[in-house]
């Protein structure tokens, strides 16, 4: 097979994302609800305050842009980074609906930002950077555009075994169906999963007083049905490869997504634990 060019990479994620937007549209205040929390992480990672100049990476439907927004005040203004405008549209309506008049959304590739140096007062990033072909460019871009003493903050997936909600659906889908084994250094869901791993970077970019924790929560779902419900129309890597199986071959994958779902029923609920690795890093004054 034909190794794809990071453009490629970039190319193809950006027409996936816009795919989902109106799932992720959809499933907006679940989603909110059930993970307000990262974004608070986030923004007290990034010592966000009253009148500071902010860049949020991978912002899809606008989190944690907006609750940045929100916390920096009308003194202050957020840029909202994304590379698929559908999802940017989203987010675009949720800032009409919340009255916000100092954040901004726009497309772009945070592995060439269209920003100056020393332009921003923090950098935050959910579930943005791991997809990245060159996570690397982008903790260097990251690292020009902050002013000296300022702090990134990002959010990316950790291991696996502490996400099922995660690895239930390729689970199921690898007992109907042969996969390759993934590549463990291509951008993926995963890819930033080990500690140290996006910590190396932020310090091999020049920025000090590195901090990599591994922060552990949980959602829930109603059921095992509106979990499965979600996935379908939310996670674009799982809809490409559902798009290959036959009819019953869908129907028996949605049986044991379903099916091991259960086994985290708490109460009325699917309660999912999770584990996200939370990074953060300054600038040198």
């Amino acid at each position: 097979m034909t190794q794809q060019t990071p453009e490629q990479i970039i190319e193809g994620q950006r027409q996936d994302w816009n795919r989902v937007a109106g799932g992720w549209e959809k499933w907006d205040r679940f989603f909110d609800e059930q993970m307000a929390f990262l974004n608070h992480r986030l923004v007290a990672d990034a010592r966000l305050r009253a009148g500071m100049q902010v860049l949020d990476l991978g912002s899809g439907t606008g989190y944690p842009a907006l609750l940045g927004a929100q916390t920096v005040g009308q003194t202050g203004s957020v840029i909202g980074l994304d590379l698929a405008e559908q999802m940017l549209a989203v987010a675009r309506r949720k800032t009409r609906a919340l009255g916000l008049a100092n954040v901004t959304f726009r497309t772009g590739d945070a592995t060439a930002l269209p920003f100056e140096a020393n332009s921003f007062d923090a950098v935050t990033s959910r579930f943005c950077l791991m997809f990245l072909p060159e996570i690397s460019k982008a903790a260097a871009e990251i690292a020009r555009v902050l002013k000296p003493g300022s702090w990134v903050a990002a959010a990316v997936w950790s291991s696996p075994d502490k996400n099922p909600s995660i690895g239930l659906s390729m689970e199921a889908i690898k007992k109907v169906v042969e996969l390759p084994p993934p590549d463990p250094t291509a951008p993926g869901i995963f890819r930033l999963a080990k500690p140290g791993d996006l910590a190396g970077m932020f310090q091999q970019a020049g920025l000090v007083d590195v901090t990599d924790q591994e922060f552990l929560a949980e959602w829930s779902y109603a059921s095992a049905e509106e979990y499965y419900t979600s996935l379908m129309e939310i996670a674009a890597p799982v809809q490409n490869l559902m798009a290959k199986l036959s009819a019953p071959q869908v129907q028996e994958v949605r049986r044991l997504i379903t099916q091991a779902a259960t086994q985290y029923l708490r109460g009325n609920c699917i309660t999912f634990p999770l584990a996200v690795r939370m990074v953060a890093a300054r600038k040198l004054l």
